[in-house]
């Protein structure tokens, strides 16, 4: 009974965030605490950083780009890219979905470039008017080897202006 009470305590005070959704502002979401961990056939698990900014394009639908690198060893991956979320019911819950181009730099000095598509399902969980905290899953696949496909966990902060 605890969680359905917290699960709703939660929602309802999402539901106040409204005004951050709308036509015009802006998001900026790093992956402050470093957390991003991810479960590939290559790499059991590995910690990374991101960033992504955006802007909403219309109320709840926002168009971002985002940035990302993971300096472990042997590989070296670089990530850019670009994609939109789409917020449901001024809620704070959303589903993101976008194209981005991995670099990866192996120790000897031997380079590869693959393209991929993402999804991502999480929740924006609003700290004040404009901070979130924001969990979300998500899958990338990779068009060139889908060895280098992963499925990870993410928690990163919003900023909405």
């Amino acid at each position: 009974m605890k969680k359905v009470a917290l699960i709703i305590c939660l929602l309802v005070a999402s539901l106040g965030a409204k005004a951050q959704f709308e036509q015009g502002k802006w998001i900026v979401n790093p992956s402050l605490t470093g957390l991003d961990f991810s479960y590939t056939k290559n790499d059991k698990a590995k910690f990374g950083v991101g960033a992504q900014v955006g802007t909403f394009v219309a109320e709840g639908i926002a168009l971002m780009v985002n940035a990302g690198a993971d300096w472990s060893k042997p590989i070296d991956i670089y990530t850019i890219g670009a994609g939109g979320r789409f917020y449901f019911n001024k809620t704070g819950i959303y589903l993101g979905a976008g194209f981005d181009l991995n670099r990866y730099r192996l120790n000897g000095g031997h380079g590869d470039t693959d393209w991929g598509l993402g999804v991502e399902a999480g929740y924006a969980f609003f700290l004040s008017r404009t901070v979130t905290l924001e969990p979300a899953v998500y899958y990338k696949w990779r068009f060139n080897d889908s060895d280098l496909s992963k499925f990870g966990i993410k928690l990163g902060f919003g900023f909405y202006f």
